[in-house]
C-alpha cells in the first residue's frame, strides 16, 4: 500500500473527490484504483492521459498502489514530442478514459470508476519513483523527472505545515492534471491530508465562486486565473463574498502581478499567497498565510529545504539586502531522482549536493525569496549591473496603461545588453509613451533599470499554464 494516502489504509465514506458529475468517497477511490492496480501491477511503467477527469485521478492512486511509476501525457502535446516522451519512457499501457482518443499504438487500459472490494497491497519503499513527469523542454527534448515516493511526501506535508492544511479542508482548482502544480499539490496533497478536492474540470470564474460558497475552503491557480477573478470582483458581490470565505488562496507557476493581489486583497480582506517550486524540487519556499502581505516573494524555505543563492563565480552569497542577485540552490528531502536515462543531465543539475534551479533571486532581511527571474533568460547585465527581468514586469504592470508586460535583455554595444519591454497596452488605440514607461520604471525602481526600448503586443505568447514564452516574443505580434 502506497503510503502517501493513508485515507486508503482503511476507506471511509468521505468525500475524496469530485470532478464534474464524477464524485467519489475514500471508499469508492480505493475499490476503483485498487481493480485497476491489480490489472497494471507488473508493468514496468504506465502512461496516464492526463484529462482533467475523475479518471485521471484513479489512474495515478492505482499505479501508487502497485509500485509503478506512472507517466503524466499532456493530452494537447504534439506529435513529435509525444513520441519522444513514449520512447524515453517505454511505458507498458497508456491508462485512459474510455472516450479518449490517442494518438497511439500503445496498448491501453480503460479507467473505470467502479471496482469490488480494495485488496491489501505491500508498502511501497519511499526511494521508488512514484511519478515521472516530462519538463517543459525549453531547452531541448523534453527530460523525465523522476519523483519519487518519498520526496512527494516530504513535499506535501512541509505543505501542509506551513498552510495548517488538514482533512477538514476542501480544496477548489482546475490546473491540468499533467504536471506538479495540478496532480502533485491539487489530487494527492487533499488525498495525502485526507481532505476533499474538487476539481472545476475547466476554470470558470463562475465555477470558483459556486464551489467555494459551497464549503470550499482553499483555491490554487495561476496568475491568469486570479486576473480574471480580479476583474469580475467589481460586478459580482456573491463571487467577493465566496473568496472572502476562504482559508487559503494559492497562486504559483508564475508571479501574480501585484496589481492582481492589490484588487483581490481590497476587495476580499484575503491575501493570495504565493509559493514557489519546480518539477525536480517540487516546492521550496511559501509565504505563510495569515502574515503580513508580501507581494512579489515567494516566503521563506519550506520545512527541510536547505536554500542559498550562488554568485557567477560560485561563492554563496550570505547578504540578505533585497539587492544581491544569485541563481537560487536547494537540497532537501523533497528533490528528485534524476532525470530518466540522462545520468550527464542529472549530474550537471548538481553542484555538490545542491540542486541548480537555474532561478535568480535575492533575499530580503527575514530570509525571504524575491525571484527576479531564469538565469538563461531573465538575468539582464546593462551597464554593469546584473538586473532581474521580473521586478522590472511588475513595475510596468503597476502603470494604469498596461495589461501584460514581458522584458527581456537584448544585445547593446555600449551597455552589454538593454532592457526591452514587451507590452500589450490596456487601450491598444492609445498605448502609453516609451518615454512614459521609462519614466515609470526608474521612478519606482532605478534608473538603470528603465526600458530602453518599449515593444506594443496584441497579446503575449503563453504556454498551458500561463508563463510567457520568452524566446516566441520575436515573432509576436
Amino acid at each position: 500500500m502506497s503510503a502517501l494516502i493513508p485515507a486508503l489504509q482503511n476507506p471511509s465514506d468521505r468525500p475524496a473527490l469530485r470532478v464534474g458529475a464524477d464524485a467519489l468517497t475514500y471508499g469508492e477511490l480505493a475499490r476503483a484504483a485498487s481493480a485497476l492496480a491489480t490489472r497494471i501491477r507488473t508493468a514496468r511503467r504506465v502512461a496516464v492521459w492526463a484529462t482533467p477527469t475523475a479518471r485521471t485521478a484513479v489512474a495515478v492512486v492505482a499505479a501508487l498502489l502497485a509500485g509503478v511509476p506512472a507517466v503524466p501525457l499532456n493530452p494537447r502535446t504534439g506529435e513529435r514530442e509525444l513520441a519522444h516522451i513514449l520512447g524515453d519512457s517505454e511505458p507498458d499501457v497508456v491508462l485512459a478514459g474510455p472516450g479518449d482518443e490517442l494518438p497511439t499504438a500503445l496498448p491501453r487500459i480503460d479507467v473505470e470508476l467502479t471496482g469490488p472490494a480494495a485488496a491489501a497491497w505491500p508498502p511501497v519503499g519511499p526511494e521508488e519513483p512514484a511519478l515521472v513527469v516530462y519538463t517543459s523542454g525549453t531547452t531541448g527534448p523534453p527530460k523525465g523527472v523522476l519523483l519519487s515516493h518519498r520526496a512527494v511526501a516530504a513535499s506535501l506535508d512541509a505543505l501542509a505545515e506551513a498552510w495548517a492544511w488538514t482533512e477538514d479542508d476542501v480544496l477548489v482548482h482546475a490546473l491540468p492534471l499533467f504536471h506538479v502544480h495540478g496532480l502533485v499539490l491539487g489530487i494527492l496533497g487533499p488525498l495525502r491530508r485526507g481532505g476533499e478536492v474538487r476539481h472545476l474540470g475547466a476554470f470558470s470564474v463562475a465555477g470558483v465562486g459556486r464551489e467555494l460558497a459551497d464549503g470550499g475552503t482553499m483555491l490554487f491557480g495561476v496568475p491568469t486565473m486570479y486576473h480574471r477573478i480580479a476583474d469580475a470582483l467589481d460586478e459580482d458581490p456573491d463571487l467577493t463574498a465566496a473568496l472572502a470565505g476562504a482559508r487559503l488562496l494559492v497562486s504559483g507557476s508564475a508571479a501574480l502581478p501585484v496589481h492582481d493581489h492589490e484588487r483581490i486583497a481590497a476587495a476580499t480582506g484575503r491575501t493570495v499567497v504565493e509559493r514557489y517550486g519546480m518539477t525536480e524540487t517540487l516546492m521550496n519556499t511559501s509565504v505563510r498565510p495569515g502574515g503580513e502581505p508580501r507581494p512579489g516573494t515567494v516566503g521563506t524555505p519550506l520545512a527541510g529545504v536547505d536554500l542559498r543563492l550562488v554568485d557567477e563565480d560560485g561563492s554563496v552569497i550570505e547578504e540578505l539586502d533585497g539587492e544581491s542577485v544569485g541563481e537560487v540552490q536547494v537540497r532537501g528531502p523533497h528533490l528528485f531522482s534524476g532525470y530518466l536515462n540522462r545520468p550527464d543531465a542529472t549530474a550537471a543539475a548538481f553542484d555538490g549536493g545542491w540542486f541548480r534551479t537555474g532561478d535568480m533571486a535575492v533575499r530580503e532581511a527575514d530570509g525571504g525569496v524575491r525571484l527576479v527571474g531564469r538565469k538563461a533568460t531573465d538575468l539582464i547585465k546593462s551597464g554593469g549591473y546584473k538586473i532581474g527581468a521580473g521586478e522590472i514586469e511588475n513595475a510596468l504592470l503597476d502603470h494604469p496603461g498596461v495589461r501584460e508586460a514581458a522584458v527581456t535583455g537584448e544585445p547593446d554595444p555600449d551597455l552589454g545588453e538593454r532592457i526591452v519591454a514587451w507590452v500589450v497596452p490596456q487601450d491598444g488605440e492609445k498605448p502609453p509613451a516609451e518615454a512614459d514607461l521609462a519614466d515609470h520604471v526608474a521612478g519606482l525602481l532605478a534608473p538603470h533599470k528603465r526600458p530602453r526600448v518599449v515593444r506594443y503586443l496584441d497579446a503575449l505568447p503563453r504556454n498551458d499554464m500561463g508563463k510567457v514564452l520568452k524566446k516566441a516574443l520575436p515573432n509576436a505580434r
